[in-house]
């Protein structure tokens, strides 16, 4: 092998795929801090960098993919709560609320920060608009990689 060559391992998922990880059955490995955080702290993985658009205030010394050298780079991870279509308008806004009031917490904030997320509400549109946009832009690197499903 060159060290341009790129071996394809199957995604195991999870604990499984830190766990290859850890065990040095694979080199490395793109994984949301959350997961990775307490084997980085250890020192049981090495971080590398952070794929969002700024550093983690958790890794503040992590520098971003872009800062490391791949221009334009930018995959920041997110989450969010779904619920099931036609909820009703007025359960989803009790819901949305009581989820923003609940990532405003200092506890919530210092829990996020600890392990390199940093917690954001928001409204249904706009977490709508968040999967709009990443769907189409992942949508995009597929198909021009050529990726196929097995």
């Amino acid at each position: 092998m060159t060290g341009t060559d790129v071996v394809h391992v199957p995604y195991r998922g999870g604990v499984n795929a830190i766990n290859d990880l850890i065990a040095g059955r694979v080199d490395f490995m793109f994984e949301s801090l959350n997961s990775i955080s307490p084997h980085a702290k250890s020192g049981n993985v090495r971080a590398l960098a952070v794929s969002g658009d700024r550093r983690s205030p958790a890794f503040p010394e992590l520098p971003t993919v872009a800062e490391a050298g791949v221009a334009g780079y930018s995959a920041p991870t997110w989450s969010g709560v779904i619920a099931p279509a036609g909820l009703p308008r007025d359960v989803l806004a009790k819901l949305n609320e009581a989820l923003n009031r609940a990532v405003s917490t200092p506890a919530f904030k210092e829990r996020f920060g600890q392990i390199g997320d940093e917690p954001a509400g928001g409204t249904p549109e706009e977490f709508s608009t968040v999967i709009r946009v990443e769907l189409a832009k992942w949508k995009d690197v597929v198909q021009r990689s050529g990726a196929k499903m097995q």
